[in-house]
Order: C-alpha cells, then sequence, then structure tokens
C-alpha cells in the first residue's frame, strides 16, 4: 500500500487556478535562506518591539529526528484510520492553494461603496503538509484591498512558528487535531512529545496554526487561534500581508488566547479569555485601548474543555462552560480526544468585566448544549441577554474525520435567546430560528449594546458549506413553526441565496459611515463567494438593509479561494493608523 500521502510529507505543486488535492510546500525559509539538512539552528525569537517577537525557525533533523520519524511511519502504517479514506478537506474547494503576490485592477461588476475603502480579509485552514482535518491546517489569509473603487487581491501564509519549522524540515511535525484519535492519536502524541524533549521542535514559541478569525486592535490587525498567542499582520499600502511577529503583551501573555476577543466600541478596549488543559482552565483578560494587558483572572470552570467564544456587555464578561470535555481516556477506547457528555448541563458564568478576581462571578445552569458562537449580548434591568448560535450537542468526531457528502455536522446550529436574572437567578432559553445558521455578524458598533439586527450564514444540510445569508429581526417574534426552510416572514427580514452550485463563507458587516445618525442597518454585507460549476471565486457585496439577492458590487478574483473561517474588513483610517 503507498503511504505517501499520509507520511506528513510536502505537497505537489499546482497551479494555483485549479481544484487541487495538495500544494506546493516551499523550500526556504522566511528569510529566504535554504536550510541545510542535517543542521540546528539555535535562535531564540528576535524583539520586533516590547509586544511582537519574530518567531525562530530553529529545528534539528539529526539522529533521534530521524529515529522519531521512522517510528512515525510505522505507527501510521499501523493505526492510520483514515488510510483508505478520503483526507478531510482536501476535495474540491476546501483543498489548498498557492500563497498570491498582490494582483491589482481586478474586473469589477457594479461600483463598489466608498466606506469599503480599506481591506477585507478572510483567513481560514489551507495546509502546507498532509495529513489534515477540518480545523487543522496553517492559516492564510486572503485579502482585498479597496481603494477609490478598484480593487487588488493577495493570498499570504500566517508565518507561525510552527509553519516556519514544519517548513524547514519539509514536513508536518506538530501534533494536529485530527490525529488525537485512538491508538494512533496516543502514540502521535508521545511522538510529539518526543520530538519538543530532544529539541527536534522548539514549542517554547506556541504550535497553533494561526487560521481562525481575526481581529484588529491598538493599532494592529491580530491573525488569532484559540491554541496560540496572536499573530501581528501589516497591511502594506498595495494590500499585501506581511506576518510581524507573535503578540505576548510584554510577556504577560503566557496562555492561550481566544479567536474571539471583543473589542468595545465605545472604551476601545479589548476583552479576551483563553482555555487550556491544566488549571487554570480558563483566564480571562483585559487589554486597554493603548494595548496594555492587565493581570489575567483565572476563572474556575467544571474541567479541561473547548470554550471557543465568549460575550461581554457594557458591564459583564459572560463565559460558556459547555460539555464538549477533553477526555484522554477516550483515546483509548478509539475515539477522539473530545467528547460531548450529554449528561452534563450547560454552564454560563456572568463576571463583572472588570473584577479583580473571580468571586463576584455568577453561575447559571441550561440543558445540556454546544455553542461555537455568541452573536452579541446586553443588559435590561435585572437581566442579561445572550444571543447564541446553540446545537443541542456536537460530536467534534464528525468534523474532524474523513469526508461525509450526506452529512453536515454544524447543521443543527440554531439561533437562541438566553436571558439571565442576576437578582433571582433564573435561566431561560428559546429557539429564534430553524436549525441550520452560524457565523454571526452584528453592527459591531453594537457590541455589548442593544441592538435589533443580526446576520448569519446559512448551512447546507448535506455538506460543511454556506449556502445564503439570513437577515434577524431580534425585537420581532419567529414565525417558524411547519416551515422546513429559512424564508422572509416574523423575525427574518431577509435571505440571500447564492445560487446553485455556488457556496460563500462569513459576511462582514461594513456601515455606509460612521455617522451616529445612520441607522443600524444602514451598511453593507461582503463575503468571498465560490462557484463550483465554472471553479471561480469572487468577492460579493450585498445591501444590506434591503438583503436584494442581486449583488451590489462583484470583484471577479484571479483564483480560487478556497472554503474557510471568520473575516474581517478594516477601515481606510485603521489601515493608515497602523503600528
Amino acid at each position: 500500500m503507498n503511504l505517501s500521502p499520509f507520511l506528513r510529507q510536502p505537497c505537489t505543486n499546482i497551479p494555483p487556478n485549479s481544484v487541487p488535492l495538495y500544494i506546493c510546500a516551499f523550500s526556504r525559509n522566511s528569510t529566504g535562506v535554504v536550510s541545510a539538512a542535517g543542521t540546528h539552528c539555535d535562535a531564540k525569537p528576535k524583539q520586533v518591539n516590547n509586544d511582537i517577537s519574530i518567531p525562530s525557525s530553529s529545528h534539528k533533523n539529526g539522529v533521534a529526528s530521524q529515529i522519531i520519524d521512522a517510528v512515525e511511519k510505522l505507527n501510521i502504517w499501523a493505526f492510520y484510520p483514515h488510510l483508505k479514506k478520503p483526507l478531510q478537506f482536501l476535495q474540491g474547494n476546501f483543498a489548498p492553494v498557492q500563497e498570491h503576490e498582490p494582483i491589482s485592477d481586478l474586473i469589477i461588476e457594479g461600483s463598489l461603496p466608498n466606506c469599503l475603502n480599506g481591506e477585507f480579509l478572510r483567513i481560514g485552514p489551507n495546509p502546507m503538509f498532509n495529513p489534515v482535518a477540518g480545523f487543522d491546517g496553517d492559516g492564510m489569509i486572503h485579502a482585498l484591498r479597496i481603494k477609490d473603487g478598484k480593487a487588488t487581491y493577495a493570498a499570504r501564509f500566517v508565518q507561525t512558528s510552527r509553519l516556519k519549522q514544519e517548513e524547514n524540515f519539509g514536513a508536518a511535525k506538530f501534533w494536529k487535531l485530527g490525529d488525537m484519535k485512538g491508538v494512533f492519536g496516543l502514540l502521535m502524541g508521545q511522538i510529539f512529545n518526543l520530538r519538543s524533549s530532544f529539541n527536534v521542535i522548539d514549542t517554547s514559541q506556541g504550535s497553533g496554526t494561526g487560521n481562525t478569525a481575526m481581529t484588529y486592535h491598538n493599532g494592529k490587525l491580530l491573525a488569532l487561534h484559540e491554541g496560540d498567542k496572536p499573530y501581528a499582520i501589516r497591511v502594506l499600502e498595495d494590500g499585501d500581508l506581511q506576518t510581524l511577529g507573535f503578540l505576548d503583551y510584554e510577556t504577560k501573555l503566557r496562555q492561550p488566547f481566544t479567536a474571539h476577543p471583543k473589542v468595545d466600541p465605545v472604551t476601545g478596549e479589548l476583552f479576551a479569555f483563553g482555555y487550556q488543559f491544566q488549571p487554570p482552565y480558563c483566564v480571562y483578560r483585559v487589554i486597554s485601548k493603548e494595548g496594555i494587558m492587565q493581570e489575567a483572572v483565572p476563572i474556575t470552570i467544571s474541567g479541561p474543555i473547548m470554550m471557543h467564544d465568549f460575550a461581554i456587555t457594557e458591564h459583564y464578561a459572560i463565559f460558556m462552560d459547555m460539555p464538549l470535555c477533553l477526555l484522554p481516556e477516550e483515546m483509548v477506547k478509539g475515539n477522539l480526544i473530545f467528547r460531548f457528555d450529554e449528561k452534563k448541563p450547560a454552564r454560563i458564568g456572568i463576571l463583572p468585566r472588570y473584577a479583580k478576581n473571580e468571586s463576584a462571578i455568577k453561575w447559571f445552569e441550561l440543558p445540556t448544549c454546544f455553542a461555537f458562537h455568541t452573536v452579541n449580548a446586553w443588559e435590561e434591568d435585572d437581566e442579561v441577554i445572550l444571543y447564541i448560535c446553540r446545537l443541542p450537542e456536537f460530536d467534534l468526531d464528525m468534523a474532524a474525520g474523513p469526508v461525509r457528502d450526506s452529512h453536515n455536522p454544524f447543521h443543527r446550529s440554531t439561533l437562541f435567546e438566553m436571558r439571565f436574572n442576576m437578582k433571582t437567578g433564573n435561566a431561560s432559553q428559546k429557539p429564534l430560528s430553524l436549525s441550520g445558521v452560524d457565523f454571526p455578524r452584528i453592527n459591531e458598533k453594537f457590541t455589548g449594546r442593544k441592538h435589533q439586527y443580526a446576520y448569519c450564514t446559512i448551512l447546507a444540510k448535506s455538506t460543511a458549506k454556506l449556502e445564503g445569508l439570513v437577515k434577524f429581526n431580534l425585537s420581532e417574534k419567529p414565525a417558524f413553526e411547519g416551515k422546513n426552510r429559512i424564508e422572509v416572514g416574523g423575525n427574518v427580514e431577509g435571505v440571500i441565496d447564492f445560487g446553485s452550485g455556488r457556496y460563500g463563507s462569513e459576511a462582514v458587516f461594513v456601515p455606509r459611515s460612521a455617522s451616529k445618525d445612520e441607522t443600524e442597518d444602514d451598511g453593507y454585507l461582503i463575503c468571498f463567494v465560490h462557484d463550483e460549476d465554472t471553479g471561480k471565486s469572487e468577492v460579493c457585496v450585498y445591501d444590506a438593509k434591503t438583503m436584494a439577492r442581486d449583488p451590489v458590487a462583484i470583484v471577479k478574483l484571479p483564483c480560487r479561494v478556497p472554503y474557510g473561517f471568520h473575516a474581517l474588513f478594516v477601515t481606510e483610517e485603521e489601515l493608515q493608523s497602523q503600528r
């Protein structure tokens, strides 16, 4: 049996517009210097300033490394569970692509509104080495620079410590989520530990992929992965992207950092948390408008879990202790290391957002569930109101395993309202939609404040793809009884269908102007869309107020853009104020 696709090898060089199975691996590191096999490059991270450090690309490819590689090959041959199955997210438009230098003067149908002057960015997993599972893959940012009605496209890897080290090896060396299953996963974990113990790889600078989401704060664009520190990215004038290094807030950041921090639009502060698999399992952080990180506040939760998102209000931070649990013993049974425990309730913790410790946190229990994403939260009288995209349960193994064209494990995601009475301790919840919505976005001028509209993507039932957009009016009552699809009526104010064979990515709301006089929904939704029949990708701009199906503008892209995770729009003013 040919094991070559499964041995962490570099991917085959492919033309950028094709639908490939693999991508090329570069033979040079980020400085352009070829690393000689068998050498050991001892390099500490270089300091850009007090906050940002450039990760070194040190590696050791000696006898110990070669012995460990041989053990890994034997483990793959003996135990790899997907040896005869398609590799997840290496098919069709989930397949990775090459980097692109800026390509300007793109064809535009319609006209780009002036408020879109800036840079539209979408991040996602783009593995340089195989194999890979759904959440694995090195971070790649696809960027559209818009200025004076013209558009330029570029795509760049986030140059993480992990990527730079594996690039020098020419193969994957770090433990992946898709590896964390069964006897195979247990052995892969030990192989990873051996590489770290023998200094084959350097894990002191983090091991994340920088592939999940982005935020802009204190003059810095940050690429985020919840198992690592943020990576600072500079947007150049032509729209190109440059990784500056990882951000550790003058060494104050010692735990992982969420992929979903919240910027308060009034105070300019950044609120964040991190979860990890040893105590304290959750840590809360506040970063000032000027980028100064306050002391961490440990949060006591039920145990090691996956906590992907949280929320803030004007006075509180809200944590979701939901039972997608880290259970290493499950690997002995042949399962993934993460398992949903349906016997445990969902717990919501609400903490005064400037608390110095967790003593004032209030915990509420609800029937078991899981949520990847919050929509927003605010306060009304004695209640804190939280909107989330809720799953009744979640099997992470379904998302991390081999390709399943007939099932989308995310499709049960439903818009929910949750209410927590801070005086009585009562909690309640109710659904606001049919299932099949996620990737929620709002007008971010209302983060932590009461608002009216939420925009979500519509999830396809049979495949992990996004087939449209929906606009919810949170002040209206839902009217989905007896319906089997999301359509206008009740609290649904608009639906945009991308069309047959066309699928998109998360859409970002961009307000028409910064004026306080503008209505909340006066703006545009911008997102990447891919046509699977033609193999072409584009950026579409929709009117967020009318939700008309026909885009206001379409930017034709010069290459295929794979499906990915989260998006961000950085204004022209923010670009000019980068630090």
